[in-house]
Parts: C-alpha cells; structure tokens; sequence
C-alpha cells in the first residue's frame, strides 16, 4: 500500500482483512464525511484498476484522491524541476513522475485541509476522570519547511481532564493534523498542546516530541543517528514538577 491510496472492499464496506474476497465489486463507493475532517472530501477519486467491473484484483480496488485542479499545475512545476536538474522528464522511467510527487505531496501535506479543534471537538464526552491519560508512541511523519525534506519520529501527549475527554483516536488524529504540513518540530509540539488545551480545558497537558530529520542525516551534517527531542506543557505539569516527572517516566515505559 502507498502513502497516498487506500485499499477498499466495497462488497464488506470495510477495510480489507488478511482474507481476499475474489467477488467483483458491482457498486460505487460513497462517503459522506464532515468537510473539516475529511481533507480529501472535494478531491477526485481514480480506480487505478480501470473500473468497478475488472476482478483482477480480487474485489478490491486501490483509490487515489487529489485535487484535480492542482495535479496538473504541480506536475508542470515538477516536471520544469527535473529537467532544471539535469534529468529528462520525457524518458521512460521519469514520464509519470511529475503527477506521481505532485499527487505524493498533497498528501504529505493535506494537514492545510484539515481543523484539528474540530476533529477533537467531535469527540468530546463528559466524564469525572482527574487523573493523567497519556497517548504515547504516536507516529509522526511531517516534512521541515527549511529543507523540504521528512523527518519523523514519535509523539506522546497527556493530559488530566477537566470534566471532558476526547476520543483517544483524536488524540493521534489532530498530531496527524499538524504534523502533514510544512513544519519544524518545535512549531509542531506547540500546537498539539495548544489544541487540546483550547478543545478540552484540561487542568494540565503535556507533548514530547523525538524525531529524526533527514536534512541532518542525509545532508548538512550527516549525523546519522542524532534524535531531536521537544517538550510542551501547560497548567500543572508546567507548575508540578511530580506530575511532569511522572509523564517523562510513563512514556519511557515499555511493555515487557
């Protein structure tokens, strides 16, 4: 599977499993999804199959989206770049590669697209829990807007509500949010720590981010095996430094 299409089942309405269903798939896939929360509601859908009718894929079919407006602009761009570079875009394995990155990087980037208060918003239930809950090792993968070139890494957020918790899921949804974006990591701890604290009021939240950033491994400097860590927090594991302690020692935990 590749970062910018989806695989689907539209005989189960659901995900794949490990098991192939060998069915053509005989009806059109329809999503009806709040424009906030879905970047890629208003951009157009490919079967790269050639149809709902061809079984050769055993009943499932790869989806792209991407803008329809913008593919074609970015193309051009990028096929102006590599001929900058020396390369010829026209020969055979480059002929595709200009829509193959200008489709990549709306993807890469399709955080612009997306409201991270209202993906946590949308989950927010009234509970009278006051104690720490800590979503760690979350995946992250952003892009530095100096060098335009990925770093990634993990995340682990807290917070202690306040009279409301979110869904866990939309936690890691609104890093997902800030992280598909131009970014430098500091930028990026911050506004996970902002959100939930504007979304949620919680008494404290805390983000600690540890990534490693190509633009210092695969150029520059070309430390290899340098980690980037950054730290945010608000309200009392700012003021407490037990309950900060106590985070810092829980995201190191690791299951035995």
């Amino acid at each position: 599977m590749t970062n910018d299409a989806i695989y689907f089942n539209p005989l189960e309405n659901s995900l794949p499993t490990s098991s192939f269903s060998r069915k053509t798939p005989t009806f059109t896939l329809q999503r009806k999804v709040n424009e906030r929360l879905d970047p890629y509601i208003s951009m157009s859908i490919e079967t790269i199959n050639g149809g709902g009718g061809n079984s050769n894929n055993h009943g499932y079919e790869k989806i792209e989206r991407w803008d329809e407006n913008k593919t074609p602009q970015l193309a051009r761009l990028y096929s102006s770049i590599l001929s900058l570079l020396g390369e010829d875009p026209s020969r055979e394995g480059l002929q595709k590669t200009p829509e193959r990155v200008a489709k990549s990087m709306q993807f890469l980037t399709h955080g612009y697209a997306m409201d991270p208060l209202a993906i946590l918003q949308s989950a927010k239930f009234k509970e009278d829990y006051k104690q720490m809950v800590i979503v760690k090792d979350i995946e992250v993968y952003s892009i530095c807007e100096h060098h335009m070139l990925p770093f990634y890494g993990k995340a682990h957020v807290a917070y202690i509500p306040n009279g409301y918790i979110t869904g866990l899921s939309k936690i890691a949804r609104i890093v997902d949010a800030y992280a598909r974006r131009l970014q430098v990591q500091e930028r990026l701890t911050r506004q996970i720590l902002e959100c939930i604290q504007q979304a949620l009021n919680p008494v404290g939240a805390a983000v600690v981010i540890e990534a490693a950033h190509m633009c210092m491994q695969m150029r520059g400097v070309q430390k290899q095996n340098s980690i980037t860590t950054t730290s945010a927090f608000m309200g009392v594991f700012m003021h407490e430094s037990k309950t900060r302690e106590e985070f810092m020692q829980l995201i190191q935990m690791r299951p035995n």
